[in-house]
């Protein structure tokens, strides 16, 4: 069976430039999921300072109906994304940017009050906010691009473990702050996501 080229595997240092992609590919997002759109977050390691990271942008989009995403496929290929479906991911709408070998961005799409959604963004401030558990799973990336460079799929088996433990401790632990959290207009996260905090002066 032919095997398809697949994207090598290799983690770089934390760019500050990723915050500023980030926030010009969101742009561009907002103009093309219009109304439907509640709000864009930057996710995955190049979200989190001082860890390496795969030098691509994930950024998850928050819509109203996930039904009506599908209809902005061609819009969304003539900004060099490829539509994907699910991916893997029941409930997701998923576009990747840019070649089988070489991405720029992935656009993970969730309909609000997707479980995924609180996964995505507990993790990210969890790591935020415990450096040395940041610095454990950036240690890992480092070993597993190492051994596998060119096997994404081990690559991405080796951090299974570790993502899907800490999420518990994440989900548990932002659930626990935003108990205790009194109530601000944005919260550290919701600024870090420039949709979200848009939207909301947007309709008030």
């Amino acid at each position: 069976m032919k095997k398809f080229p697949q994207m090598r595997i290799e983690v770089v240092p934390h760019d500050r430039r990723w915050a500023k992609e980030f926030q010009i590919e969101s742009r561009r997002l907002e103009a093309i999921f219009g109304d439907n759109l509640i709000s864009i977050h930057h996710i995955g390691s190049t979200a989190i300072p001082g860890i390496l990271a795969k030098p691509i942008i994930d950024i998850l989009v928050e819509v109203r109906d996930l039904s009506l995403v599908d209809a902005i496929n061609e819009e969304m290929i003539l900004r060099g994304y490829s539509p994907k479906g699910e991916f893997g991911i029941p409930g997701r709408r998923y576009f990747r940017k840019g070649t089988d070998t070489h991405h720029t961005h992935h656009v993970h799409v969730f309909q609000t009050g997707d479980p995924n959604v609180e996964r995505h963004l507990a993790f990210r401030d969890y790591l935020r906010t415990h450096p040395l558990e940041a610095q454990a799973y950036s240690r890992l990336k480092a070993s597993l691009a190492l051994r596998f460079h060119d096997d994404p799929d081990s690559y991405m088996d080796g951090k299974d473990g570790f993502m899907k433990k800490t999420e518990k401790k994440a989900i548990a632990w932002k659930r626990r702050s935003s108990e205790h959290r009194p109530r601000t207009r944005d919260s550290s996260s919701d600024r870090a996501s420039r949709g979200e905090s848009r939207r909301r002066r947007t309709r008030t």
